[in-house]
């Protein structure tokens, strides 16, 4: 069987991470060199390469190192596809210049709004905790728009219980992910943005009435089936987007480990003295590799 995921795809991803770390360190100017050059990349290959973009931008390159500029301006790309994904939707969109004390990016339809913000994380990274998420900022960041939404790298969502979902429930804000977006926006090419527009509205509706509750499975099922259920021709793209899923995440830890073993060659060519200062990285190292190697499809797609 042939992947989904293109070569393309994965070029397009490995262009982006090395053109991110190639910017100079002026943040401003950076972010909006970045958000011009990803608007003319998708205006020039259409809304496949956006959605290429979506199903793999999850997580973190662990080539970045941590709180660098390389990090802070990879949070402004997603920021940038979020922004750009819901332009290609049809409605109105832009991503915030400031940072603190607000959402990262406002959209607008004709007859609602919302907040959104988007998260990637560290294949590497262990502990996650319903901070890292921003549910409750987000509610607060509203500001008279109608809902809010977190868009989040589907393998990094609790799939039991978890305080996100009760945060999501009770406060009235949407936890989503890049593969749901990925499949709205496949759906828009295929009936209209009219009907991607009402379909995301029915989302937020449905999390709007679901009943406070801890509960990954019932908050899940709530999502999937409005999108399932919602036209036949969504429910075609939806096998296509699990299967993309598992992919992205085979892709994700590839790029990891790959360059976690160089780092470690690396650093096994060292001089004896050389060595032993980066001993404890190799430790670091090994404890990555071992935390990447667990992560696999959650089967949130797969609640239906």
């Amino acid at each position: 069987m042939s992947n989904i995921v293109s070569d393309t795809a994965i070029k397009r991803r490995q262009y982006w991470v090395e053109e991110i770390r190639k910017l100079s360190g002026h943040f401003g100017n950076d972010t909006e060199k970045l958000e011009k050059e990803l608007e003319a990349e998708v205006n020039k290959n259409g809304i496949s390469s956006l959605i290429d973009h979506l199903r793999l931008c999850g997580n973190i390159p662990e080539s970045y190192g941590h709180d660098t500029s390389e990090e802070k301006l990879y949070s402004k790309y997603t920021d940038c596809l979020l922004s750009l994904s819901y332009t290609a939707l049809g409605l109105k969109s832009l991503v915030l210049k400031e940072r603190a004390d607000a959402a990262d990016v406002e959209a607008f339809a004709k007859d609602y709004s919302f907040v959104a913000d988007a998260k990637a994380f560290r294949l590497s990274r262990t502990a996650k905790n319903q901070k890292d998420f921003k549910v409750q900022a987000m509610h607060g960041w509203k500001r008279g728009k109608h809902y809010a939404m977190v868009v989040c790298p589907i393998y990094q969502l609790p799939t039991s219980s978890s305080q996100i979902y009760q945060q999501a429930t009770t406060q009235n804000v949407c936890v989503f992910t890049y593969s749901h977006l990925a499949l709205l926006l496949s759906y828009s090419e295929v009936d209209g943005h009219a009907k991607a527009q009402q379909l995301l509205k029915k989302i937020f509706e449905t999390v709007k009435a679901l009943n406070p509750s801890k509960n990954a499975t019932d908050y899940w099922l709530a999502i999937n089936k409005i999108m399932l259920t919602f036209s036949k021709k969504a429910e075609q793209l939806w096998e296509i987007e699990k299967g993309v899923a598992t992919e992205s995440i085979t892709i994700a830890k590839e790029e990891a480990l790959t360059f976690l073993a160089k780092e470690r060659e690396k650093i096994m060519r060292m001089g004896h003295k050389e060595a032993l200062k980066e001993l404890i990285k190799v430790h670091k190292i090994e404890s990555k590799i071992k935390t990447i190697n667990a992560i696999s499809d959650n089967g949130l797609f797969t609640i239906k």
